[in-house]
Parts: C-alpha cells; structure tokens; sequence
C-alpha cells in the first residue's frame, strides 16, 4: 500500500534561494579562522541563521513541514560555544524564531562522527553531537526524537556486535538532551550495518532506526523493503522521519557509482499505511520533489545558472 507521507522535506539547501544568494552555508578555511577569529565566525553565523529563517518561511509557505538543517551554520563550531559569539544575544533571538516555526527540523552530522570510536575521534565526535543538540535547545525545541539528531554507526573495527556495545556505552556519556534527540540510520555497504543489525541497539538503549530506503536497496542483509521499513518503524516512540531518494545509476547515469544519489525523483515512498515523515535525498532539493507532486516552478536564469555549476541534469 503506498501512501503519502505527512509531511515531507528536504535537506539542507533550498536552490530556488540560494540561486538569490540566500544560503545557510557561509563558512570559511582554518587559515582565515586563524586570522579572523570569532568576531568574523560569529558574522558569518548571524547571517547564516537569519538566511534559515527565510528558508523555513519558504518551505512553509509552499508545502513543506520537514527539513534537514546544515551542519554548517556555525563555521568551526568545535572551536567555540555558540554563547561565546559576539552576536549572540541577537543570534539566540533568531534561533526562537526559526523555533517557533509550524515544521519539523532535523540535522545529520557528518560521516567523521564514530559514536563507537575512542579517544580523540570519540572526544570529537561528543563535541560535534552536543553542538547540535545545543542548537536544537537554543531554538527552544523540547528534546525528543521529534527533532531527530541522526547519524550512521560507523566502522565495524572488525567486530560488529562489539562496535555496537562500545556505542552503547559511549551513548550513555552523552547530555540526557542529545540521548533524547539520538537516531541511527542503516548503512548502504554490505560491511556496514542493516537495519537488522541494528535492532539490537535499540533494544539496548531504545535509540531509534532512520529507514533509508536506498540505503536499503543496496544492503538488505536478507530483508524485503516492507520488512526493515516496519522492523525500523517499530522503534520510534514518535511519528518516525526516514529519507527517501533513487538510484543515480539506473535512473540518470549508467556511469554513476552505485551509492550515489540520483538528482530527481521518479518514484513516490511506500509507506506500507504507516504515518511516517520522509526526507527525499534528491540532489534537486524542493525542485525535485515540486516536479514529483506535479507543481510549477519557475526556472529563472539564476536558477538554470546554478544548476549549471553544480552539474545537475535539468532533463
């Protein structure tokens, strides 16, 4: 049975803004940072979430109650405290703003966070993972997995199911907010961890399971779609959020590798009859999912332009 998700979004990059120059995602090189310090990180950081808002405005006023937030927001947020910025009376102001908002915000740290890991990598990892929780608090978002903070596993360090104790151990040093906001998603390598493989940690520390479902497709580990969409679904103790795209080598190019996402959408999610949220991982962003429900939009020459320079396919 396919049914619509309720709410659907996308992450991190609204190109019909951005092609306008309104983007979430100033940064800068360490060098800079070096030089510049936390004066100019903390402009960069002003503008970025005052960028935020005007995307969240956006997705509301055309349809969209979900989106993924960059990790990006603050530039070398792991050098600092978010209440150490110059800016930051007028930055936290901003933040409840984008807060208040009617839709579902979630991040996805990078790949470089191995909850598993130790020593440094650990101690990098909890950094980068508090600050994420941290920005959830400062939006005035209560902490529960509503506003999902998602990550991968990691490594196996060459034993699965002592990685994943190690996790769990690592999971219980975190603050109680991040455990509260904590998902896993299943991997798209057969080295990797499959939803199956990780029931077993949400059965130890109740830490829900984001379905992916490319991810899926290319690491089953013996399971139907149908299977691990409710094996993963049965761990939430919300309405779940799982991510959605299609192949880029059997939809767009022959030549892609495997794991790579295709730029469009071509097909809707099955829910099997579940109430799930769904964020499509499509290179396209909104535009991709505007063209899957049948709505306009206008291809302007600074959008045609940018899709251009980011080699998307306007087929």
């Amino acid at each position: 049975m396919i049914t619509a998700p309720l709410n659907v979004g996308y992450a991190c990059i609204n190109l019909s803004l951005q092609a306008e120059k309104i983007t979430t995602t100033r940064g800068m090189i360490k060098k800079t940072f070096t030089e510049k310090g936390i004066q100019y990180a903390s402009q960069l950081a002003l503008q970025n979430v005052q960028d935020l808002l005007k995307v969240v405005d956006w997705n509301l006023t055309h349809g969209f109650r979900l989106f993924r937030v960059t990790s990006d927001l603050f530039p070398w947020a792991s050098e600092y405290r978010i209440g150490q910025l110059p800016d930051y009376v007028e930055i936290r102001a901003v933040l409840e703003e984008i807060g208040s908002r009617p839709i579902r915000l979630t991040v996805h740290p990078g790949p470089f966070n191995h909850l598993a890991g130790q020593g440094k990598v650990l101690a990098n990892t909890i950094t980068d993972l508090e600050y994420h929780s941290e920005l959830f608090d400062l939006m005035g978002l209560t902490p529960s997995h509503w506003n999902k903070i998602n990550i991968h596993a990691g490594g196996t360090y060459g034993d699965k199911a002592a990685t994943l104790s190690r996790f769990a151990d690592n999971f219980r040093k975190l603050s109680e907010n991040l455990r509260a906001r904590l998902t896993v998603e299943n991997d798209d390598r057969t080295s990797l961890y499959s939803v199956r493989d990780l029931l077993g940690l949400h059965e130890d520390i109740g830490i829900p399971i984001v379905f992916d479902y490319f991810h899926h497709s290319l690491h089953p580990d013996g399971q139907t779609q149908e299977e691990a969409f409710l094996m993963a679904y049965n761990t939430w103790d919300v309405r779940p959020v799982f991510h959605y795209s299609d192949s880029r080598q059997e939809r767009e190019d022959p030549k892609a590798r495997r794991e790579a996402h295709a730029d469009w959408l071509y097909a809707p999610a099955n829910t099997y009859g579940k109430e799930v949220d769904i964020v499509f991982e499509s290179k396209m962003k909104e535009l991709a999912i505007m063209r899957l429900r049948g709505e306009d939009f206008e291809m302007t020459p600074k959008l045609t332009k940018l899709l251009s320079q980011l080699g998307a396919s306007v087929d």
